[in-house]
């Protein structure tokens, strides 16, 4: 019988757009897909864009949108990037869908009804200078468990502990910068300490559905276990599952003001994208997921692990709902032998960028394929390495085996295929025999293992054809017949081959079975010859060679590059030594610098902001016949009276800003590390003796 699966990737949040890292979890997870199908299975293949909580809210505030509105326009970009990378999704959806909502708050009321959910009033951070609490990844500080800088307020990304944002040493506001300022409010949790969830966990995490590395991970997390700084922890903690008003989220059933936790809704995603695509085909929802045959599994980035490997599976095993067969996790993309993608140092790999240069998706797909296994590790992606293996590997091994055969065929026999001789008949017995082992591994998500063996099966073909020298017979009189058999060898060869490589060059499979004049592949055909007598069509290069001006001008910085580096999957793999903590910004020309209108002038007073712990005023002489009010946020560093009666650098051109303690008109020039928190201080430039208020600086 086959296999009933329902498959996800993790949901992308819908603050931007695909960057990567989603391609390369997206590819992975197709390809096992079609490995699936291609082996008879019943797959229904999801996705989402997570669209709830605070940082959308925000975000659609700032740019003048509805929260709705806004995520509706991310949406809508989804499209060209798995289209373009040949990303079969059966349905994309949202997780702010009418399903979701329903979904959410159905499975709110069954962990409730079995006694997992409970209240307490708890101290919570609120941002004294944006009168609102503070969502968790709007708090930073320091991890209490490794002491890490800047991690947000509710997980770690450095160590991946998990813990609640009043645990942070050193908290600070990431909106404001101010420190917060605990508030009581009550709030709901999901009671994951319960004996009965931890028995189910420490089973579930331990049977063998998760990779052996990231069940050894996990087990950590339930045991007492003594942290870098000397303190124990105390296996599992409750998961606080509630938000306050206000938020942008799915309401909490009688509980007016309370919204769901974004990581409570957004799971449920999966689960309503299915239900979403099954209604559409008037396909029961329920009876579907009540099918004990169903098989369902998640694939997801390590950064995620924690709520993919305890939260999630305890939420629907205790809610009366099936739990995941296996929960498949992969590392990060790194770039150029370790090194995190950067927009501003030319080393950020955009994919719309790549698909606009004309660059094959197919090239992608088969590089990213050959570096995955089924483990958790990163891969690399390295132009160098790119470039040879999409050359010599697809197009030098494989499409040479078609392009070498085909012409001789259509030509000289108008495209049909002979009776294959004894030493034809045995390279094509020893493909037939290795392939069920390839497929073995492409469902085993082994996908790197599987592509060598395939190179090394076109190794074969290819010494075959080199021994037989096609070009050689066709100039010889009387081996017509010999020249016949050994290209309808290759392109029985060529055909396995392109069986097995389906999964992974999907289109290209397309254009093999056109050319073939045969039906679509499945991995039964493996067993199938064509035969003497069969014509196909004519050939057309199928693939070509990667240029190295594409690479080139792919990984060319953009004219208005981020200053600040972009970790891929959420955190890439080294740090690097960055002159003041900060990558150096893109080059400008001396007519930009010229626009900035830099003057020397003299503080004449300065003196605290009342209301504001952050702010100074100063009250400037830039030589113009009158003073200047600029506010500046150097109160930390220096008292007042340090800086009255100094020179310091003014920006003069600048438009002047509305504040709330008044009008800056203009500003200050100030060093500082870009790591605040790791290195703090605030350094006022002060021009040497003889500069004079007025004095441009150039």
């Amino acid at each position: 019988m086959p296999r009933k699966l329902f498959v996800t990737t993790a949901l992308p949040y819908a603050n931007g757009k695909f960057h990567i890292g989603h391609i390369m979890e997206y590819i992975q997870a197709d390809i096992w897909v079609r490995t699936q199908r291609m082996l008879g299975n019943e797959v229904n293949f999801v996705g989402a864009d997570d669209t709830h909580g605070a940082p959308i809210m925000i975000a659609a505030e700032k740019a003048g949108l509805t929260p709705q509105q806004f995520v509706a326009d991310i949406a809508a970009g989804r499209q060209q990037y798995l289209d373009g990378f040949h990303i079969a999704f059966d349905n994309w959806h949202s997780t702010d869908a009418p399903e979701n909502h329903q979904l959410a708050q159905d499975i709110y009321r069954d962990l409730k009804a079995n006694n997992l959910i409970e209240t307490r009033t708890i101290d919570q951070f609120f941002d004294p200078e944006k009168s609102m609490f503070l969502p968790d990844r709007y708090i930073k500080g320091e991890c209490p468990r490794c002491h890490a800088k800047d991690q947000y307020g509710d997980n770690c990304e450095v160590c991946g502990a998990v813990y609640a944002p009043t645990d942070l040493i050193e908290p600070y506001s990431t909106l404001s910068g101010a420190k917060p300022v605990l508030k009581s409010s009550e709030h709901f949790f999901f009671k994951l300490s319960d004996p009965r969830c931890v028995a189910f966990l420490e089973d579930w995490t331990q049977d063998g559905r998760l990779q052996p590395e990231v069940a050894n991970k996990v087990k950590e997390w339930f045991s007492v276990r003594t942290n870098p700084d000397g303190t124990t922890s105390e296996g599992l903690g409750d998961w606080d599952i509630s938000r306050d008003a206000p938020y942008f989220g799915i309401e909490i059933p009688d509980a007016p003001g309370k919204y769901f936790y974004v990581w409570l809704d957004a799971p449920i995603g999966y689960l309503a994208s299915l239900k979403n695509l099954l209604d559409k085909r008037g396909e029961d929802y329920e009876a579907y997921m009540a099918d004990p045959a169903l098989e369902q599994y998640h694939f997801i980035g390590k950064d995620i692990v924690t709520f993919h490997t305890l939260f999630w599976p305890a939420t629907l095993k205790f809610s009366g709902r099936k739990v995941p067969d296996s929960v498949f996790v992969h590392g990060f993309l790194t770039v150029n032998n370790g090194e995190k993608m950067s927009k501003s140092r030319g080393t950020g790999l955009d994919p719309l960028k790549y698909l606009e240069l004309g660059m094959n998706p197919e090239w992608l797909r088969y590089y990213l394929a050959a570096k995955l296994s089924a483990r958790n590790e990163d891969i690399d992606f390295n132009a160098t390495d790119f470039m040879a293996r999409v050359n010599s590997d697809l197009v030098g091994k494989y499409i040479n085996i078609a392009s070498r055969a085909a012409g001789f065929l259509s030509k000289r026999f108008g495209g049909q295929l002979a009776e294959v001789s004894a030493d034809g008949d045995a390279l094509l017995e020893h493909l037939k025999t290795v392939a069920p082992s390839i497929i073995e591994l492409l469902a085993e998500r082994e996908y790197g293992k599987a592509l060598r063996e395939t190179m090394l099966l076109a190794d074969r073909v290819n010494a075959y054809v080199d021994q037989n020298k096609p070009w050689e017979l066709a100039k010889q009189e009387g081996m017509d017949g010999r020249l016949q058999d050994v290209c309808s060898t290759c392109i029985e060869a060529f055909r396995l081959l392109t069986i097995v490589l389906k999964p992974v060059l999907p289109a290209l499979a397309a254009q093999v079975e056109n050319f073939l004049n045969v039906p679509p592949f499945d991995f039964a055909s493996v067993q199938q010859r064509l035969g003497a007598g069969h014509v196909i069509g004519n050939y057309q290069h199928l693939m070509q060679r990667v240029d190295i001006k594409q690479l080139e001008a792919l990984f060319e910085p953009p004219a208005q590059a981020d200053q600040a580096d972009e970790a891929i999957d959420s955190g890439a793999s080294k740090t690097h030594s960055l002159p003041g903590g900060e990558a150096i910004a893109p080059t400008i020309t001396i007519d930009d610098f010229a626009k900035i209108d830099l003057r020397i002038a003299r503080i004449e007073r300065c003196e605290r902001v009342e209301g504001s712990t952050k702010l100074l005023r100063l009250t400037l002489d830039a030589g113009e016949g009158k003073t200047r009010n600029v506010f500046s946020g150097i109160a930390s560093a220096y008292a007042p009276e340090q800086l009255t009666g100094k020179l310091t650098v003014l920006v003069a051109n600048l438009a002047p800003r509305k504040m709330k303690f008044g009008i800056s008109e203009g500003m200050v020039l100030a060093a500082s590390h870009g790591d605040e928190k790791a290195q703090p201080g605030i350094y006022v430039l002060e021009p040497t003796e003889g500069a004079q208020p007025g004095m441009r600086v150039r």
